[in-house]
């Protein structure tokens, strides 16, 4: 354990200018408050924050973070106060300590409520000053160095699995690389120690294969830049075992195929020097294609800044290259720990931050804590590609995002009411994923809402928690306007008045409070119209149950008492049934399915024999005369087997100002094809218009709609 003495003089030893005064009393403070306390190995309690703080000193971290560190946990583990800590220790350190012990006792439990709870709690910490972060991280990290002694091997499993999910993550993010490569290697040793031992055994035999293999490598390296005027300090290590790992199972590759087992860093002295390097290098050795990037152009979101790339370097060993300048090195190395050192009086610009506010979002727009989790996890895990607004602006993307994912990123409005994009100057379907250095417009219009089909696809933990949200909110809204349309049909069918205040007072038998509840359980099927009458008159009897069959609209007529279908949003409370397409002037039905509100077929749906036996589940509904949209008519046509028969068909359709959004044969032989066709129309007439057209054409030898 690290003395007294020893921790001032650390700490004195980048910082002259260091509160010795505050070191001592808070070490003392410590030792007093923890006492006798001891860890799981029978070392002393005080060793585990002495520890804490000597790894915060060796990111030369300022002399409040350093008390912290030893502080840390007085407050959660003996009877010391926040209000000690204000007194003796001054404010700043007070609410530091505060942060910390928020987030005391994190474990991933099977739970998932509290520990995405306690998570929240560290985004919403962190968010007023990093710092807290650092000094969990930093606790984090000397817990895992000490986590074998444990004895509980699930115990150990669930701290690794948390530490690999959340804490590695969060310190990649903020760019100490070696703190999460440590968390990640220790927690590796947990989850697979087998996996573990199999890439340090094909290491061991590399390096007695290949003696000294990494100084070799600098030492050519070396003298290829001195050989053209350069000056640089040159590094080399090994990837880390879980490195290794992850990439061989995100590539589905084997060890030998690895290009970056050993990993080379060139120091020079500015930007040019860096791609005067590069150009060297390139030129002495074969660049693997694929394998160049240019953080420095392109700066990762946490300030990273560097050139990487692969070559078939010295020794014939594939090789990864990092070349960068001093000051990338020490944010490369330090990372947000670089903007909190004794150096730094004040905070930076907070552009590395982005992230976090970001995440912060998402705990605006997630209804429930696990989903925050998810959406958080999404977030940091996420490989990236950087696209471009057209006036220049760049966004740093999870890979595989969309343009509602840049949507998004750019504002949650122009997400919300996005209809379209541009990639590089062409329209492209919203679903394409997008690559490194496109070029993004967002297209909106402000009658536009996020659809539920978007969560399918998108990328982002924002996006989706957008969408989610709102897609929540407005099915609440159609399930509770559909519940009353059923309510009151239910009241006129048996002849009595629906009064509001009648539904308010029998509210108690359903254990609820509000009105809205009953109607949204009633839209999305778990009530019947007739279970809110019978509450109301108890009188009746199940067998008083008025008859639902249905009486069908007619042809754009609406039939009385109908529930009229406008204004709900397919995929919502409504949903329009694929069997049979129905589209507006259909003679149409609707069947209650429980927890999806209703579905809409046709009165000849041979679907709706399944319900014959289910009278309470038909309702009478009827298209609005206003219902309009796009919707999807399918006809089933016998085509003839010969060259242009197929042109020839889709000149009618598009003729008629049909769009046809699917294809498919179904059955085909020498003289004729059998093929179904989806078609977007926007209401039977149109559609009957299309028939007439294709029953006129030669080639067409039958067509019908297709209600099957």
């Amino acid at each position: 354990m690290m003395r007294q003495y020893e921790l001032v003089e650390r700490v004195k030893s980048y910082d002259p200018s260091a509160d010795e005064d505050a070191l001592n009393r808070a070490y003392v403070f410590s030792m007093q408050a923890h006492g006798t306390q001891l860890r799981e190995s029978g070392d002393s309690y005080f060793s585990h924050p002495v520890e804490v703080a000597g790894i915060l000193s060796d990111k030369k971290l300022d002399c409040d973070s350093i008390v912290t560190g030893l502080l840390h946990d007085t407050v959660e583990d003996t009877v010391a106060t926040i209000e000690d800590i204000h007194r003796l220790f001054g404010p700043d350190v007070a609410k530091l300590v505060d942060g910390v012990t928020k987030l005391s006792q994190i474990e991933l439990q099977s739970d998932q409520t509290k520990q995405a709870e306690n998570f929240r709690k560290l985004l919403l910490a962190m968010s007023e000053d990093i710092r807290v972060l650092l000094v969990k991280l930093a606790d984090r990290l000397h817990n895992m160095r000490t986590l074998h002694h444990l004895g509980k091997v699930e115990r150990r499993r669930r701290i690794g699995r948390e530490t690999m999910e959340i804490y590695a993550p969060l310190a990649e993010r903020i760019g100490i690389r070696d703190w999460k490569d440590e968390l990640e290697d220790l927690a590796f040793v947990e989850l697979n120690l087998d996996g573990r031992l199999s890439i340090i055994n094909r290491l061991d035999f590399l390096r007695n294969r290949g003696g000294d293999l990494v100084s070799h490598v600098m030492t050519e390296l070396g003298g290829t830049l001195n050989g053209s005027g350069l000056e640089a300090a040159i590094s080399g290590r090994e990837k880390t075992p879980y490195a290794i790992w992850r990439k061989m199972q995100r590539k589905n590759i084997g060890f030998e195929q690895l290009s970056d087992i050993m990993a080379f860093r060139v120091v020079v002295g500015s930007v040019e020097q860096c791609y005067q390097a590069l150009g060297v290098i390139h030129a002495r050795y074969r660049m693997i294609p694929g394998r160049f990037k240019d953080f420095i152009s392109i700066p990762k979101p946490n300030g990273y800044e560097s050139l990487h790339s692969s070559v078939i370097g010295p020794e014939n060993q594939r090789i990864e290259i990092q070349i960068r300048t001093s000051d990338m090195h020490e944010v490369a190395e330090l990372g947000v720990a670089a903007h909190w050192s004794y150096k730094q009086g004040v905070q930076t610009d907070g552009k590395q931050y982005r992230w976090l506010r970001e995440l912060l979002e998402i705990l605006d727009h997630a209804d429930a804590p696990e989903e925050f989790l998810e959406h958080t996890k999404l977030e940091m895990f996420s490989d990236q590609v950087f696209c471009f607004s057209p006036k220049g602006d760049l966004q740093a993307l999870p890979s595989g995002a969309t343009p509602i994912d840049f949507a998004y990123a750019v504002h949650t409005e122009i997400g919300n009411t996005c209809v379209g994009a541009k990639i590089n100057g062409r329209i492209a379907p919203l679903r394409t994923e997008l690559n490194n250095g496109d070029q993004v417009e967002i297209l909106t219009s402000k009658t536009q809402n996020p659809s539920p089909v978007w969560e399918g696809f998108v990328a982002t933990g924002k996006a989706r928690a957008c969408i989610r949200r709102y897609v929540r909110s407005q099915q609440r809204q159609e399930y509770i306007i559909l519940g009353r349309e059923i309510a009151e049909k239910a009241f006129r069918q048996s002849g009595h008045a629906f009064r509001i205040k009648s539904i308010k007072d029998s509210l108690k038998q359903f254990a609820m409070t509000d009105i809205d509840d009953l109607f949204f359980d009633v839209g999305r099927g778990q009530l019947s119209g007739f279970d809110v009458l019978s509450a109301v008159f108890p009188e009746m009897k199940s067998d008083a149950r008025p008859s639902l069959a249905p009486t069908p609209s007619r042809n754009g007529d609406k039939v009385d008492h109908a529930i009229p279908i406008k204004g709900l949003i397919p995929g919502m409370a409504l949903h329009y049934a694929g069997c049979c397409h129905p589209i507006p002037g259909d003679r149409i039905v609707g069947i209650v399915v429980t927890g999806k509100g209703v579905t809409i077929h046709t009165i000849d749906c041979e679907t709706l024999e399944n319900y014959t036996d289910t009278p309470e589940r038909w309702l009478d509904v009827a298209w609005d005369l206003e219902t309009g949209g796009i919707q999807v008519g399918r006809i089933r046509i016998m085509i003839t087997n010969e060259p242009g028969s197929l042109a020839n068909l889709t000149m009618v359709i598009g003729r008629n100002e049909g769009n046809i959004s699917n294809l498919k044969v179904i059955d085909r032989s020498s003289d004729f094809f059998e093929l179904l066709v989806d078609i977007e129309v926007t209401d039977v007439k149109q559609l009957n218009n299309i028939i007439a057209g294709l029953r006129a054409t030669p080639e067409v030898n039958s067509v019908d709609r297709d209600h099957h």
